[in-house]
């Protein structure tokens, strides 16, 4: 077959001489920016306010606070409504923030904090929630808890998690006597011995807690969904900063750019929720902050 015969057989192949082309994929965001309520505490707006300030911000993705969803419900609202209200916004609630004593020592006490993550957790999954924090509430001060014990707690509640549909992810508190370091929080994630474990890491509480950023590096990849995004000023130093002193990202002095590129991953997006609880934020007019963190935020990871 010479060249010209060749040529013809393609085209008869194809029909047209051309050869289908693959279509281009969209590449996926590094990460999602989101909201988390604690910007606007100060703010007092309620929980249909707060959402509506996210939306009008830019957001697409934020982290409530569950008693100001019980607030709302409270005052005669309903899951229903709450899950509509939050679709009608274009909105999805990533994450939610409880703080039920989980972790504790006491039997008592830890029994009544079950059955209240179990009542939250349904309720969250109701409007569409598929995280929840777990924190070390009720054991930030005190004698050190044994681990081992912490991992067969945080199972429990990963277990209430496969019931509920809604994901328990550890949190760490640099400022607790425990889980105050990116060490432990691994260490009971990894003991757990589930599938579903995750940690919520947050940049002053790393700083706070003394692992730094670097720590990040020896976190698995897997266990990294979200990450509360902040910054921390050159002063107060470590030992006396606190939540207070959280600044918008990049007005600080915290290496983010390295940290993102930690956190990035090139099987999913990072959710990147600013959270503050500053003062001085509150005193300001409640959209502008918002748009204000989402800006510096967007600044930060488009250099990543």
């Amino acid at each position: 077959m010479n060249r010209r015969e060749a040529l013809s057989s393609v085209l008869a192949v194809t029909g047209t001489g051309l050869l289908p082309m693959p279509a281009p994929t969209k590449k996926e965001p590094s990460f999602i920016y989101s909201l988390n309520m604690s910007t606007l505490r100060g703010h007092k707006l309620g929980f249909r306010k707060e959402l509506e300030v996210a939306s009008k911000a830019g957001y697409g993705s934020v982290e409530i606070w569950i008693n100001t969803l019980q607030d709302y419900l409270k005052n005669g609202g309903t899951l229903p409504e709450a899950r509509r209200i939050v679709e009608d916004l274009g909105l999805k609630v990533e994450d939610a923030i409880g703080f039920a004593t989980w972790i504790v020592d006491d039997e008592t006490a830890r029994a009544k904090a079950l059955d209240q993550l179990k009542m939250e957790m349904e309720q969250l999954a109701q409007i569409g929630c598929p995280r929840v924090a777990a924190p070390p509430m009720g054991a930030t001060t005190g004698a050190p808890l044994d681990l081992k014990r912490v991992a067969e707690r945080y199972r429990t509640i990963l277990e209430l998690g496969d019931k509920t549909g809604v994901v328990p992810h550890l949190e760490l508190w640099g400022f607790s006597k425990n889980l105050s370091r990116v060490g432990e929080i691994l260490y009971v994630a990894v003991e757990s011995g589930h599938p579903s474990a995750r940690l919520l890491m947050d940049v002053y509480h790393l700083h706070k807690g003394g692992s730094g950023m670097e720590s990040v590096k020896d976190v698995g990849k897997p266990l990294i969904e979200i990450f509360h995004m902040n910054d921390y000023p050159a002063t107060p130093p470590r030992e006396t900063i606190t939540d207070a002193d959280r600044v918008y990202a990049g007005d600080g002095i915290a290496p983010l750019k390295d940290l993102l590129k930690s956190l990035k991953d090139p099987d999913k997006p990072i959710i990147l929720s600013f959270e503050v609880f500053n003062q001085g934020y509150y005193a300001q007019d409640p959209l502008l902050v918002a748009k204000t963190g989402l800006a510096k935020m967007r600044k930060v990871g488009e250099r990543v």
